[in-house]
């Protein structure tokens, strides 16, 4: 590897023939055929091999109708070798110029996988993940054809959706297998603008329409989803919500209801819970429950909470002073008295409503809605990773408690995940810690996890790697690209140098729910399927004028009631 050839490589090289023999450039113009070498294998390794091609036969192959063979030898692009009756698939990672005289190029490949030869045509079929058998050097490469692309895309018998074209085709459809997408997780990923959240509405309206009776669960946090599922989803707001405050854990009611830090943090959280499980045992829920524990989802008072606060303050064995009694019993009064904690900590939500709850939320039954969009972006910011992490969890403990009933898998998907699953010490939260559990159990018991976010450096660290499927939309930040580049498989790193150059609603997929690693452009999805995430036309909007006046009275009014 040390002394690399010049421009003679080609004559030395056996068995080649044609372009490499001293064929003029316009000859091979006349009639060239994908089924001319156009390179050796110089060096082989494990995963990635070297190979020289000749850049004659290349810039031949550029005015080829097949506009997969006339992108042969470009950065991304696909080659084939023949080893014993097999085709051995490889995807070019780099170019570079090997010699002065500029007739021979080497390019760094990547082995996708294999599939087998037709004796009669030669063609590629029955393609498989995996090398077998590796080339030896001096083994011819040949241009990949459509017809080959539609053979290691084709879909077969396996569940699947299709969401676009494949990169540079017009013809060959895009699918995702989705047992093994959702199985493993999947992670969207791209910087704002790029289309992320169409392609994450055509993903979602792909899987509705595959699965009608499905049961998906989408955090909306910027309440854009709700007009792209008008008619096949189930919105959910602070209007409707309805979410007992009762459901949820030690843990979450610790992060709504305590306000100290430190050492005095931990005093307070022992006596919510002393305090918590006799306001619990009260119901008659409670006193069915021979064993009953802080955890669980018992409906309670929370009038019974502070009385039961306060009974324990005026008590003359207490240990300590009555400051962290009083603390407590007044945060959950003010929580009581603030109308935007209505959704949740309303007075009416005390009878046992869990089953309604978790019928609407999981869709069970869908009647024809698969898909709950739990509009967040009307929660207050001080109990929106609350509010999340309860949904995540009861999403996570109804997949436990129900293991030995008939399966009903479900899919959470949650956008602007860096919000709530941060790198750092920031982890230490309820909502973090029950997505990470997620993304490290959930395949075991049906629950799926799909991550949308435009700053996955930001992510936790392991969080995308859990995800086995990702789609990579264009990403212009360096260490967002780093990022994504340490989670994907080795065989995509030829197509991970070209995601800062993707257009809108172009990406590439990699990981379990497709073959090989594949660019694609995205479908155009109806003004009635997309998301309200769209860019203002500041050019247009900044020449209508009047009733500015109106605008702001009706918007002061919104505003002073903190609703819509």
């Amino acid at each position: 590897m040390t002394e690399m050839p010049g421009s003679n490589a080609f004559h030395d090289a056996s068995p080649l023939a044609g372009p490499f023999a001293g064929t003029q450039l316009n000859d091979l113009l006349a009639g060239v055929q994908a089924t001319t070498p156009i390179g050796v294998v110089y060096a082989i390794a494990g995963s990635s091999s070297r190979v020289l091609l000749d850049r004659a036969s290349i810039v031949a192959l550029s005015n080829d109708s097949d506009p997969v063979v006339a992108a042969a030898g470009q950065v991304g692009s696909q080659i084939k070798m023949r080893i014993g009756t097999s085709w051995l698939v490889a995807n070019i990672r780099s170019l570079k110029l090997e010699d002065s005289a500029g007739t021979c190029i080497a390019a760094e490949i990547d082995y996708l996988g294999e599939g087998d030869e037709e004796r009669l045509t030669g063609k590629l079929y029955t393609f498989r993940r995996g090398v077998t058998r590796y080339p030896m050097p001096g083994c011819e490469v040949f241009p990949v054809t459509s017809a080959d692309l539609k053979q290691i895309y084709a879909a077969g018998d396996r569940a699947n959706i299709e969401v676009g074209m494949v990169y540079p085709t017009k013809d060959i459809r895009a699918a995702l297998y989705v047992d093994a997408m959702l199985g493993k997780h999947f992670a969207l990923v791209g910087s704002t603008g790029t289309g992320k959240s169409t392609g994450a509405a055509l993903i979602l309206h792909r899987i509705c329409e595959l699965a009608p009776q499905g049961h998906v669960v989408m955090i909306d946090p910027h309440g854009e989803y709700a007009a792209a599922f008008k008619t096949n989803g189930a919105i959910y707001d602070v209007t409707n919500l309805q979410m007992p405050y009762w459901l949820m854990n030690f843990e979450e009611h610790c992060e709504v209801f305590l306000t100290s830090s430190g050492s005095a943090r931990q005093f307070d959280a022992d006596i919510l819970a002393k305090c918590l499980l006799m306001a619990k045992a009260k119901s008659r829920l409670g006193q069915e429950i021979a064993k009953l524990t802080v955890d669980a989802p018992i409906p309670y008072l929370l009038s019974d909470l502070t009385n039961i606060i306060s009974l324990e303050m005026g008590k003359m064995d207490r240990a300590g002073d009555t400051a962290p009694y009083l603390r407590l019993k007044t945060k959950i009064d003010e929580i009581k008295a603030d109308p935007r904690y209505g959704f949740m900590f309303s007075g009416m939500l005390v009878a046992d409503t869990m089953a309604a709850f978790l019928g609407r939320i999981f869709r069970l039954p869908g009647d024809g809605k698969p898909i709950s969009i739990i509009d967040v972006s009307g929660v207050p910011s001080d109990i929106t990773a609350v509010v999340v992490a309860v949904l995540a969890r009861m999403t996570f403990d109804f997949a436990i408690w129900s293991r030995n009933e008939p399966q009903r898998p479900v899919l959470l998907v949650c956008e602007e995940a860096h919000r709530y699953i941060p790198a750092g010490q920031d982890t230490d939260t309820a909502v973090g810690r029950i997505l990470g559990r997620i993304a490290k159990e959930g395949r075991k018991y049906g629950v799926s996890l799909g991550l949308i976010t435009q700053r996955p450096s930001d992510l936790a660290e392991g969080v995308l790697s859990q995800c086995g499927t990702i789609i990579a939309m264009r990403l212009n930040n360096d260490r967002d690209q780093a990022f994504v580049r340490a989670a994907m498989p080795e065989g995509a790193r030829g197509f991970l140098d070209s995601i800062p150059a993707l257009r809108n609603r172009e990406c590439i997929i990699c990981g379990e729910g497709v073959t090989i690693p594949i660019r694609v452009s995205f479908d155009d999805l109806e003004d009635a399927k997309r998301p309200a995430s769209g860019d203002p036309l500041f050019s247009e909007l900044w020449r209508d004028v009047g009733g500015e006046e109106q605008i702001i009275a009706r918007t002061i009014q919104r505003w002073r009631a903190q609703g819509k």
